[in-house]
């Protein structure tokens, strides 16, 4: 079999592949700082331009997008080479930051995220499969457990940066600063990240990628139905549902006979590389998907202002690396990620579990130390999928199982973004009193709810909290299936350095 032998290292150097991986972190830090930074300046944004309907767009249109591209990027880095493939994709987000902040309506806002979702995407993919080419499997566990530090500074400096950006500066900032960012990154990559270009023809699987695309957008717009066409269920997401489905059946048949699928199909009867789709759509469900709700239920619940309820985000964040750095460390010891999925999985539940139970008198030192336990929670399997598929996957399609589960969690948080968007609207729906000095609930900023009078700030407070419960609860459902999943898992181990990735899916079919 010609796929026996690992490919080299794509640089032998190890000072120059710890400052390319410095750039690509750096990218990593400009794509994920981009969902943490919204969140805080997002109830800001819906006082100035209106449209709360519109609020889970903000995020969901990002994500939509940039799951959309996901396989397509990992597949063209598999047939051109990462490099040029990966500068592209920070090319069109810078480009798409720029006009985010220059948006004059909401829609075009939401028109502009959807163009920093198609080079997010690309973002995301490239680098774990940069990484892959750069780092063996157990090495690679211990360099994406230092990711988290990137995680980490995104997401605690994102919502403080956020609140206090939209604060001082307006919420344009916040897009803007991205700009310089994807300019030092083009720059760095360019002199330092050679070129490795694939022995095969490209054959781009445009069809594939096309009813992919198609497949999971339909996914999104109908569990958004009920914002978009005022019921879940209407002649038009009944009509969107059919079509989805019809593209999805057309996508396996056309994978069948393509010669270069944009996800090959033969993936899916490793029931390793199914599991850990399942476990990462779960995982970004409650981890993504959640962030942008959390930020909205500090601010109205507790009162916080937005630079205050970023402050919080530490805490998570803080979880979040803890977890993460412990569980790289063991896994690139050990070779087996399966515990800490489990484990990961186990703690969000809890920390949802116990969320829902929140009400707006609830000591401020509690919440924090129930986001401290869902941030332990993310971090523990936050690299697992990535690292479980590249290992179960050919050396040939590495690109192309990467890309399919970064699709899996980005589509789970776009999926469950629109769901939880559904849960507060209708939370809030059902409201038929009226509260002094408030005409729409819907349209309070921070700042208009901190200049109520006591007792309408406390009923402000009391509502949403009603209205968050259930969402919390559907979390913890989220989870549990999650945990389902990786219980279900086979007791895999990494290899150690010497052995190929090409080696593995049968040593573990024995296994």
């Amino acid at each position: 079999m010609d796929m026996q032998l690992a490919p080299a290292p794509l640089v032998t150097d190890p000072r120059r592949r710890l400052i390319l991986f410095f750039f690509l972190m750096t990218a990593m830090f400009m794509a994920t700082l981009d969902n943490q930074i919204v969140s805080t300046a997002l109830p800001t944004i819906v006082g100035e331009f209106g449209h709360l309907e519109r609020f889970g767009w903000i995020g969901s249109a990002y994500l939509l997008s940039l799951s959309a591209v996901m396989p397509l990027y990992g597949k063209l880095g598999d047939l051109f080479g990462r490099k040029y493939v990966m500068m592209t994709a920070i090319a069109i987000f810078t480009v798409g930051s720029a006009v985010c902040g220059l948006a004059v309506s909401m829609n075009t806002l939401i028109a502009a995220r959807v163009l920093q979702g198609l080079g997010g995407g690309g973002i995301m993919v490239s680098i774990f499969s940069v990484n892959a080419d750069l780092f063996e499997p157990r090495e690679r566990a211990r360099y994406q457990s230092y990711s988290s530090l990137v995680l980490m500074a995104s997401g605690a400096i994102g919502p403080v940066l956020g609140g206090t950006m939209s604060d001082l500066f307006g919420w344009r900032s916040i897009f803007l600063v991205n700009v310089p960012i994807g300019f030092i990154v083009l720059t760095g990559l360019a002199f330092m990240l050679p070129y490795r270009k694939p022995h095969r023809r490209p054959k781009i699987d445009y069809a594939g990628a096309l009813l992919l695309a198609l497949t999971t957008t339909s996914i999104v717009l109908a569990t958004d139905s009920s914002e978009l066409f005022g019921a879940l269920i209407s002649p038009q997401s009944i009509g969107i549902v059919a079509f989805g489905a019809v593209c999805a059946v057309a996508w396996v048949l056309v994978e069948r006979r393509a010669l270069e699928p944009i996800v090959p199909l033969q993936l899916f009867r490793n029931s390793t590389f199914s599991l850990l789709l399942v476990i990462s759509v779960m995982g970004g469900a409650i981890a993504i998907g959640m962030v942008n709700y959390l930020a909205l239920f500090l601010q109205t619940t507790t009162g916080l202002s937005p630079s205050a309820a970023g402050l919080l985000f530490i805490l998570l964040t803080g979880g979040l690396v803890c977890g993460s750095l412990s569980a790289g460390r063991i896994i690139s010891t050990t070779g087996r990620y399966k515990p800490f999925a489990i484990a990961s999985l186990s703690c969000s539940a809890i920390a949802f579990a116990l969320m829902s139970q929140v009400h707006a008198g609830t000591p401020i030192a509690l919440i924090g130390a129930i986001m401290m336990l869902h941030g332990i929670g993310i971090g523990l399997a936050q690299q697992v999928p990535v690292i479980g598929v590249q290992n179960a996957a050919p050396a040939r399609d590495v690109g192309a199982a990467t890309g399919a589960v970064t699709l899996s969690r980005m589509g789970g948080a776009s999926i469950a973004i629109s769901i939880y968007g559904a849960i507060i609207a209708s939370g809030l729906g059902k409201v038929g009193i009226s509260i002094p000095g408030v005409a729409d609930i819907e349209q309070l900023t921070p700042k208009m709810m901190a200049s109520l009078p006591e007792a309408s700030r406390q009923a402000v407070a009391d509502l949403y909290a009603a209205a968050f419960s259930p969402l919390f609860m559907t979390s913890c459902a989220i989870a549990l299936t999650g945990l389902v999943a990786a219980i279900l898992l086979k007791p895999v181990q990494l290899p150690r350095a010497g052995k190929t990735a090409a080696q593995t899916p049968a040593a573990e079919a024995a296994e």
